[in-house]
């Protein structure tokens, strides 16, 4: 497999559609319309109506075939465990046909969980532990989380885990349902991968970002969410999908005016950006080699230094 990894606005998505369409199709798939199709490792693309806020540009993929996009419906908590069970049906698909699957996407722990094979459970919602931990600070939170993973020996690299209430909350269900079950995990195999990462400048990096917001707002991301909410999703739910769907919720529903929405959002999205990059240098530490290409190149430039570095 192909892996395409990089933060936000450095052209993944371009760049793995044009590498789908440069591999050959073999023999056995002459009905496909390229030899390679991309699995989205992107952890809110699977939410259906969720377009602008999400950053799909579908067109983007001009007529190459993808998955684990547009996969369930906004207001739901998709979660890892269901991502590595997603993500291994679809590259078993892919393979089947004799194609080359290439994951793509910016979701760190996604990506690394399916190459490592991690070995996850299902935890269900546990509404009496939600209710007693409901009012408590963040900080509390997060100190209660550092002791369950101190006692099932898990780490606290993910500092997802603690970027909200709602997620510390499920941080905390989740380490006490694995304290409390021990179950023998689910068994899904490590997959071998060359890893491509695109880097780019920091601060061509900063420009891009702020220059896709204003546009993105402009393509109508308010009224989006506007609709999301007018569908009955609460605005809660709404807001644990983070960045955009917390700023502009915050927004319609009166918390924040547009400035404060607008400034407060872009400082929020190039920190995701810079957390996406430590997370990926973090997988270098352990164990990942990542190919880095620069992406002001070509994309004929690319796809060649891809192509002999798979090769």
């Amino acid at each position: 497999m192909i892996t395409i990894l990089g933060p936000t606005a450095s052209g993944k998505t371009p760049l793995a559609a044009a590498l789908a369409r440069s591999l050959p199709v073999p023999s056995s798939a002459e009905t496909a319309s390229c030899g390679g199709e991309i699995i989205s490792a992107d952890s809110r693309q699977v939410y259906r109506r969720m377009d602008i806020g999400t950053g799909k540009d579908l067109a983007d993929y001009d007529g190459v075939p993808y998955h684990l996009i547009d996969i369930c419906e906004p207001g739901t908590k998709y979660n890892l465990f269901q991502y590595q069970q997603d993500f291994y049906d679809a590259y078993c698909n892919i393979r089947s046909r004799g194609l080359e699957p290439i994951l793509c996407g910016g979701t760190g722990l996604y990506i690394e969980a399916v190459l490592k094979g991690y070995q996850l459970s299902p935890v269900p919602q546990n509404q009496a532990l939600r209710d007693e931990l409901e009012g408590r600070s963040l900080a509390e939170l997060a100190d209660l989380l550092r002791q369950l993973k101190s006692r099932t020996g898990s780490s606290m690299h993910n500092v997802t885990d603690v970027d909200s209430c709602q997620r510390a909350i499920r941080a905390i269900e989740i380490e006490t349902y694995n304290l409390e079950h021990p179950l023998p995990p689910r068994q899904l195999p490590a997959i071998p991968s060359v890893i491509i990462g695109v880097h780019i400048d920091r601060e061509l990096r900063r420009q891009k970002i702020s220059k896709r917001l204003k546009a993105r707002l402009d393509e109508g991301m308010i009224d989006e969410v506007k609709g999301l909410l007018d569908e009955g999703i609460k605005a809660e739910d709404l807001t644990y999908y983070g960045l955009e769907y917390k700023y502009v919720t915050d927004y319609v529903t009166g918390t924040l005016s547009y400035d404060e929405m607008y400034r407060q959002l872009e400082i929020a999205i190039h920190q995701f950006a810079k957390r996406q990059m430590t997370w990926f240098r973090g997988m270098e530490r352990r164990g990942f080699t990542i190919h880095w290409i620069d992406a002001t190149l070509t994309m004929d430039k690319k796809i060649s230094k891809i192509l002999k570095i798979w090769q």
